[in-house]
């Protein structure tokens, strides 16, 4: 009998300092630079709904349900999908636009599993014209993620999909 309470007693101990232990917050994001202007790279990533031409999240399920609420590149444009099982299903909602600096979004996730997430664009001149473009989130991790995250990273997890978005943007742009 003690020896069932020592190991559930170690078990508990373990999980809290794995827990304190843990990271509480991630910040992810990538940058490139695109041979455009800073207005016209702007004034394209605004636009939720022209997100999906660069989008790698759009790539991996063309099919996925989407739907829009709102004036698109407005604060309060929502865009909810819905998609296989590499997509998931959630939200993105502009929450606050710097104009010609900075547009701020909400994202929640709703499957697999429930989160919220801040996202960035972020537009700052270049040299000759050319305009940095840097895409990135941040958030807190809850429990038990947070102990999850101790042998995961969320670079990891989401870097290679922002570096591939950010190419297609690119892309995009300087066709």
């Amino acid at each position: 009998m003690y020896i069932l309470l020592y190991i559930v007693v170690s078990i508990v101990v373990l999980i809290l300092i794995l827990s304190l232990i843990a990271p509480k917050t991630y910040n992810v994001f990538r940058t490139v630079e695109v041979a455009k202007s800073k207005p016209e790279v702007f004034q394209y990533l605004k636009s939720l709904k022209k997100m999906d031409e660069w989008s790698p999240w759009a790539k991996k399920d063309p099919n996925m349900e989407k739907r829009f609420t709102g004036t698109d590149g407005e604060v309060g444009c929502t865009s909810y999908w819905n998609g296989n099982k590499e997509v998931g299903e959630g939200e993105q909602e502009i929450k606050n636009i710097v104009n010609g600096e900075r547009i701020e979004s909400e994202l929640r996730f709703l499957k697999p599993f429930k989160s919220t997430s801040d996202c960035y664009l972020q537009v700052d001149d270049a040299n000759n014209g050319n305009t940095k473009v840097t895409w990135g989130f941040s958030g807190k991790h809850k429990f038990p993620m947070s102990i999850m995250m101790l042998f995961m990273s969320m670079d990891k997890a989401v870097g290679k999909d922002f570096e591939a978005g950010l190419a297609s943007l690119k892309d995009n742009l300087e066709k």
